[in-house]
C-alpha cells in the first residue's frame, strides 16, 4: 500500500508539472475516454439552453449452467435519462437519471457542475462518476457490442460506480495529434458491505450504499485518480488508481476497528490497427481483509477484458443510408480469490470465472444498434471443483434518443 501511496504522489507531482508547463496547438477532435460523459448525441441541440436526451436498452436471455436452462425470458434492462445545461459561461450541468428493469431500481447515477477554468485545469463536484477502469465513465449501452459488460467492469469494479465529491480535471495538448489527460477527485467512497456481505466473497460493488450519497460511513474520504495519453496514430493508454479506508473504524469518538484499507488499480487501453477495434482493461485489487476469514474473503482479485470489434458489412440495408455491420469477439477473466489455502500450499483457492463472447451487431445509424451475442464462461466455486459451463444467447436493441 505505502507503495502505491508513493506512485499516486509522483502522479500528482506529475500533474502539478504538466498544468504548468506551455500547452499547443489544441486538438478537441481526438476524443478520449475522459470525455465519454459529454459525448452524447443530446449535446449541443440548436440555440436551446437545455437539452434532454437518454438511451433504452432491452434484451432477451437464454442461458443454461451445465445443461439446466430456466428457458427464454425478456428484459427492458435499462431507461435512462440525461439532463443537460451550459449554466454560464464556462459552467455546465449534466445529470443521469437510470430505470433499471422497468422501475425496479432508480437511481440518480450523475448530477455534476463542471466549472472550467481553463482547457487544463476544471472543477467538478457533485454525484460523479469515478474514472476508474474503461468503462465505469463510459458504460452507455449503445457504445457496446455487447449485451452484458465485461465481469472486471462490474464484479471487480463496481460499475456504474456514482458517489459524491469533487476534484480536478483537464487535458493538455503536447502536439497537434496528441492529447494528456488527467484527474483527481475525492469521493465519500465504499463502503463495509465490501466484506462479510450477501455474496460471500469480496465484493466492491456490495459495498455501495444508499448512505454514501449523504455520509462517509468513516469520516476519510477515498481518492481517485487517472491519466491517459492519447494520439492519432497509437490510440488510448490510461492508468487509474481508487483507494481509501472502507470499513467503519470509529464510532462516537471510539476506536472499534483498524482501519482497513482498499485499493483498485487499472491499465485500461484503446487502438485501431485498419478496421479492427480493439479495447479493454486490466484490474487489480486488493482489500485488507481481517485474519479469520482471509481465505474465504479474498485479498487479492485480478481481471480483465479485451474486445474486438470489426465491421464485415458498410453499405446501405433497408433504406438505412449509414448502416454498418459488425462481428465482435471478447475475451474476459476474473479471479476474486488470488492465492492458496494456509492448511495446503500446494492447493490454490478457486472462485474464479473466464470466458468468451461472439456477437453480431447491426447499426442503422451511429448511436442505435441490434445485437446478437453467444456467452460461454467456465465457472469455479472457491475450492476449485470441476467448473460449472455458462452458456447461453442474447438478443437485443440499444439505442440513444
Amino acid at each position: 500500500m505505502l507503495v502505491q501511496m508513493n506512485s499516486l504522489k509522483h502522479l500528482l507531482i506529475g500533474y502539478a508539472v504538466l498544468l504548468g508547463a506551455q500547452s499547443f496547438a489544441q486538438v478537441d477532435t481526438l476524443v478520449t475516454n475522459q470525455d465519454a460523459i459529454y459525448n452524447r448525441p443530446f449535446i449541443g441541440l440548436g440555440e436551446s439552453r437545455t437539452a434532454v436526451g437518454g438511451y433504452l436498452e432491452g434484451n432477451t436471455n437464454y442461458f443454461s449452467e451445465d445443461g439446466v436452462s430456466e428457458g427464454l425470458s425478456m428484459e427492458l434492462r435499462r431507461f435512462n435519462i440525461f439532463l443537460y445545461a451550459p449554466v454560464g459561461q464556462r459552467i455546465r450541468f449534466l445529470s443521469e437519471l437510470e430505470f433499471e428493469h422497468g422501475t425496479e431500481e432508480i437511481a440518480l447515477e450523475t448530477a455534476q457542475l463542471d466549472f472550467e477554468i481553463n482547457p487544463q485545469l476544471n472543477f467538478r463536484a457533485g454525484i460523479i462518476l469515478p474514472s476508474v477502469g474503461y468503462v465505469n465513465t463510459n458504460h452507455d449501452s449503445p457504445n457496446w457490442e455487447f449485451v452484458e459488460r465485461p465481469i472486471s467492469s462490474t464484479d471487480l469494479i463496481p460499475t456504474t460506480l456514482s458517489e459524491v465529491g469533487f476534484g480536478l480535471h483537464g487535458k493538455l495538448y503536447p502536439s497537434e495529434k496528441s492529447i494528456f489527460s488527467y484527474g483527481v477527485f475525492l469521493t465519500n467512497g465504499l463502503q463495509d458491505g465490501v466484506i462479510l456481505n450477501t455474496e460471500g466473497r469480496t465484493n466492491l460493488a456490495s459495498g455501495k450504499t444508499e448512505e454514501l450519497f449523504a455520509e462517509d460511513n468513516n469520516g476519510v474520504p477515498m481518492m481517485n485518480g487517472r491519466v491517459s495519453y492519447a494520439h492519432r496514430s497509437i490510440g488510448e493508454l490510461g492508468l487509474s488508481y481508487y483507494g481509501g479506508v472502507y470499513n467503519t473504524f470509529r464510532i462516537e469518538g471510539e476506536e472499534v476497528d483498524v482501519r482497513r484499507q482498499l485499493s483498485v488499480i487499472s491499465a485500461d487501453y484503446s487502438f485501431s490497427v485498419k478496421k479492427l477495434s480493439v479495447r479493454g482493461e486490466v484490474v487489480s485489487v486488493t482489500v485488507d481483509v481481517p485474519d479469520d476469514i482471509e481465505e474465504l474473503y479474498g485479498e487479492k482479485q485480478l481481471g480483465g477484458f479485451v474486445d474486438f470489434v470489426y465491421p464485415i458489412y458498410q453499405k446501405p440495408i433497408l433504406r438505412f443510408e449509414n448502416a454498418m455491420i459488425n462481428a465482435a469477439l471478447r475475451i474476459e477473466s476474473a479471479d476474486f480469490n488470488q492465492g492458496a489455502f494456509s492448511t495446503n500450499i500446494d492447493t490454490e483457492i478457486g472462485d474464479e470465472m473466464k470466458g468468451f463472447a461472439v456477437g453480431l451487431s447491426f447499426h442503422p445509424k451511429p448511436g442505435t444498434l441490434i445485437r446478437a451475442n453467444y456467452r460461454y464462461h467456465l465457472v469455479t466455486d472457491v475450492l476449485g471443483n470441476p467448473a460449472a459451463r455458462l452458456a447461453g444467447f442474447q438478443f437485443g436493441l440499444a439505442s440513444y434518443f
